[in-house]
């Protein structure tokens, strides 16, 4: 029996629903969920459903659609993660859209408590590189824009998140916590839960060929805090100027420069970081996305591998940021540096990109020399992770139900990357697709210029509900205009819609892309 959000339809009858005039017809064959759920989120955005608003019983609008109960169930779930409807028991659901319509009243302004007020998402959206917004206000200004509304969200660096294994997690908590012991409930070691520091182990021996002692894993509150430990030590042992990639995360390069004195950033070609601009800048340290380097997706290649690692056996340390090495669908996997040269590797790694950001969990494997100054330094931030989700997480990785989570993402990953590198062809013919191999997000780039800088297209997007990010802010060397677009949190009919609505704009500013 196919799946419930493939259910199929009768195409010859009439079937449809007063509520928003709904027409199955319209659906994609297999998207009947997408198409629903789509369609409903139009109705919050625009005002036809208003905060309040009650929406038909499942099973009624499942026969007005004459389409599986499932189909619509599917729908409101979506809709319900993403914060716009809720169940309100014998009330039934409703919608608790939190971008309320422009028509709708608005509550008095409440004065603003701080000296300098946040920028607005179209002001951050639309701020080169070198702008305020490349300093002290880019959290502030982050925070902006990823709160900000948007009706498609193609923002990197996010997976799947309505495919979290929620069934798969309960399973396990309740296994934990059946068999803790009262002690566990204590405060524990600073380094992690030895389950689930013997499980990371295993998990990276198995899948990217790292041999790693339980007792070489510090459990962090993902990249973020590793790379915030990081710079602290780096710092007191007098490496405080650390090179990055460019372009390169934006996002990792400030978490790194809170705490050291520079990071000067190397280019990137089509084979990696350049070494020989690397050994040029003098610095001793370097932060790299060998994988599938962020945001261009390229691989550093082999002859490029065995110069980094001469330079780093040299004196050189590597740190070495594995943020989505496991989604990959176009090429072999690549190994991890750390499994070749672990006493100038500092190994990060975490599930934010493999089940969810929300969890804040990942872990490091420092050379020698400084792991006893990182675990000082993380019992000093929190004296630990919680435990119950170290655990729980240690029971789905030791029982394989992690590896088969990876297993249903890959594919659902590759059709919505399928779906963009489709939508680009068609609504930004000229523009270049950089690294659709693997991830969970791509770069395209406009060698020819697009009509407007990429921070002018990213918020006039903004103001039409798409939300991406602009090349320009992960580069601080000379480079083309672009985009970087993440497409495994989006449905593949919002990502096309999402990337007409940026043909669109190109068009409107007067000057196409080259053809």
């Amino acid at each position: 029996m196919p799946r419930s959000n493939e259910w199929p339809v009768d195409r010859s009858t009439t079937a449809g629903a007063d509520f928003l005039q709904l027409d199955p017809r319209e659906a994609a064959a297999g998207g009947l969920a997408d198409w629903l759920a789509r369609r409903l989120r139009q109705a919050i955005a625009d005002g036809r459903l208003p905060a309040g608003s009650r929406l038909p019983a499942t099973r009624l609008l499942a026969a007005d659609l004459r389409v599986s109960r499932g189909v619509v169930t599917d729908a409101y779930r979506r809709l319900a993660e993403e914060g716009r409807i809720a169940g309100r028991g014998r009330g039934g659901t409703v919608v608790v859209d939190p971008f309320p319509h422009p028509s709708a009243p608005q509550p008095p302004p409440v004065p603003a408590r701080v000296p300098a007020p946040v920028p607005g998402p179209a002001r951050v959206a639309a701020s080169p590189p070198g702008s305020p917004f490349d300093g002290p206000l880019v959290p502030a200004g982050f925070d902006t824009l990823r709160n900000a509304p948007a009706r498609i969200d193609l923002s990197p660096g996010v997976p799947d998140l309505a495919a979290f294994p929620r069934t798969a997690w309960l399973r396990a908590e309740r296994a934990v916590l059946h068999d803790l012991a009262a002690r566990d409930l204590g405060y524990g070691d600073p380094r992690g839960t030895p389950a689930l520091r013997r499980a990371v182990a295993d998990w990276l021996g198995r899948n990217r060929g790292i041999r790693a002692d339980p007792e070489d894993v510090l459990v962090v509150a993902g990249a973020a805090q590793a790379l915030a430990l990081a710079g602290e030590v780096l710092r007191t042992v007098g490496l405080d100027v650390v090179a990055v990639e460019d372009p390169g995360s934006l996002g990792t390069r400030q978490h790194l420069g809170h705490r050291i004195t520079a990071t000067p950033p190397v280019p990137v070609d089509t084979e990696g970081i350049r070494v020989d601009a690397l050994r040029a800048t003098g610095a001793r340290a370097v932060l790299l996305t060998p994988a599938h380097q962020f945001p261009t997706g390229v691989v550093l290649g082999g002859a490029r591998r065995r110069e980094l690692l001469r330079w780093a056996a040299e004196g050189g340390l590597v740190i070495e940021d594995d943020y989505d090495a496991e989604h990959r669908y176009d090429r072999p996997p690549v190994p991890a540096l750390r499994g070749v040269l672990p006493e100038q590797v500092l190994y990060l790694g975490s599930v934010s990109k493999l089940l969810a950001p929300a969890l804040r969990t990942g872990w490091m494997l420092a050379p020698a020399r400084y792991r006893d100054l990182l675990v000082d330094a993380k019992r000093l931030s929190d004296l630990g992770n919680p435990a119950l989700p170290q655990l729980v997480l240690a029971h789905l990785m030791d029982s394989g139900a992690l590896e088969r989570h990876l297993r249903l993402l890959r594919p659902r990953h590759r059709r919505r990357r399928d779906a963009m590198t489709a939508a680009v062809a068609a609504h930004l013919p000229g523009a270049v697709v950089h690294g659709a191999a693997a991830g969970l997000h791509l770069t395209v780039t406009f060698p020819d210029g697009a009509g407007r800088t990429d921070t002018e297209l990213a918020a006039a997007a903004l103001a039409r509900g798409v939300k991406v990010q602009p090349l320009s802010w992960h580069a601080r060397l000379p480079h083309p205009p672009g985009l970087v677009l993440g497409y495994a949190a989006v449905a593949p009919g919002e990502i096309e819609e999402g990337v007409a609505v940026l043909g669109r704009l190109l068009r409107e500013a007067g000057r196409p892309l080259p053809g």
